[in-house]
């Protein structure tokens, strides 16, 4: 059981890290570029803009101290 533990502990620290609201924010990019491609629109752009948004939100807290 202690490294069943130790196992999905490393993976949360891995994707999650730091910041809980940027591993949700690339959950939810991914989720809408599926539905988008599902729905055969293009979604090419939707991940770049979701990175450039999610690191501003990471950056402008960063700075802020909090």
């Amino acid at each position: 059981m202690r490294m069943l533990r130790a196992f999905l502990s490393f993976w949360y620290d891995f994707i999650v890290g730091d910041d809980a609201t940027i591993a949700a924010g690339v959950v939810l990019a991914l989720a809408a570029t599926a539905i988008l491609a599902w729905l055969h629109v293009p979604a090419w752009w939707l991940l770049p803009a979701a990175v450039v948004v999610l690191l501003g939100l990471s950056l402008r807290r960063a700075s802020r101290g909090g």
